[in-house]
């Protein structure tokens, strides 16, 4: 049975430096997403409109990996991809410190033999087991970024905006202009790992000077 793992064969866009900022071109990919906004008040960790659609996301992705392997003709395993997000406040910049205006959009990357049917069907499936209304929103769409410059952050999420004034200051000395949504990758999971150990790609379309 053949086996896929995205994250190795796309490692410069998932394992990026921590040290440096790159300049990468991101191709067009399928994804599972979910749109929202933070409730007023609220965290991603608090929010139930955020957690709903990870539990939509991880379930359907998860059904899809299963439905891949056990298909007749050509079985295939993947490794279910990490989650990602855009985030931004109107007009399409993020602003970290007005979270009550939060919008975002939760995302898996999914293997080029998923097809629209096979993305509807896990749906019903993960539909069967639990309620979630995020599965009334979910979607299968392919996503192109194209030229983005984007750098490893390591720690807490909110050590975030040190990193991005980095990535700004790249911009501002190499003469990229910002462009489309903030962009991150969790390559860790704040229950299990320490603040300080946290693993996050964070990304940022640019145009070219």
């Amino acid at each position: 049975m053949e086996k896929i793992d995205l994250k190795k064969k796309w490692k410069h866009l998932y394992a990026p430096s921590s040290k440096k900022v790159d300049v990468v071109d991101v191709p067009d990919f399928p994804f599972v997403m979910v749109d929202g906004r933070i409730e007023p008040g609220m965290e991603p960790a608090t929010s139930a409109a955020f957690q709903d659609a990870l539990g939509a996301l991880y379930g359907v992705s998860y059904t899809l990996k299963f439905m891949s392997k056990l298909r007749e003709d050509d079985p295939v395993d993947f490794t279910v991809m990490a989650l990602e997000g855009l985030w931004w406040t109107d007009p399409r910049e993020f602003d970290m410190t007005k979270k009550d205006e939060w919008k975002w959009t939760a995302m898996m990357m999914q293997p080029e033999h998923i097809t629209e049917a096979m993305f509807k069907k896990a749906v019903q499936e993960v539909g069967k087991k639990k309620d979630n209304p995020a599965l009334t929103k979910i979607r299968f769409q392919r996503f192109h970024e194209g030229l983005c410059m984007q750098i490893m952050h390591i720690g807490p999420y909110a050590d975030e905006p040190e990193t991005i004034a980095k990535m700004h200051a790249f911009a501002q000395e190499h003469g990229y202009r910002l462009r489309g949504k903030h962009h991150e990758i969790y390559l860790g999971d704040p229950r299990r790992s320490k603040p300080e150990r946290l693993k996050t790609v964070l990304r940022q379309p640019v145009e070219a000077p």
